[in-house]
């Protein structure tokens, strides 16, 4: 009885309009994944490679978009789903506050499917942050533009 119960506290909790991932933060449209691989930069890390491009606030609005790529190479549907599920929520849990125009793009690599949740959130945590950081300097210069991913 107490399993069922924890089970309903956990449901309530995670059905509230904040734990969403809503759509104002999501990458949707493929030409604007293209944008952050052709002119964005990238941060690599064990789990996952994260490109990213600064934006215009004005295109957008003012906070993070996240978009995810599993290609088939990494397994099939079931897998590269459960993959992207691992992902949304390591994001949703850690993403930074508004006022932070920039598209991510996030590519994950095998070894995320066997990763420690903890793991992967740190990871994303730490992408964020050199994210911020990069991105600090371009604003500072006037640069809306960072260095393309290509070189």
């Amino acid at each position: 009885m107490s399993a069922n119960t924890a089970d309903s506290n956990a449901d309530s909790s995670s059905s509230s309009k904040r734990a969403r991932f809503p759509p104002s933060g999501r990458l949707l449209r493929h030409a604007d994944f293209e944008k952050v691989y052709k002119l964005g930069r990238r941060h690599f890390a064990s789990h996952m490679t994260v490109f990213y491009l600064l934006r215009e606030k004005i295109s957008g609005g003012g906070d993070v978009r996240v978009g995810f790529t599993v290609g088939r190479v990494l397994g099939g549907a079931v897998v590269r789903n459960r993959m992207k599920r691992r992902l949304r929520e390591a994001v949703r849990l850690n993403r930074p506050g508004s006022g932070f125009p920039v598209d991510v793009v996030i590519n994950p690599k095998k070894s995320l499917l066997t990763a420690d949740f903890a793991v992967l959130g740190r990871e994303i945590v730490r992408a964020f942050q050199v994210i911020e950081s990069a991105t600090a300097g371009s604003k500072a210069s006037g640069s809306s533009k960072a260095r393309p991913a290509n070189k």
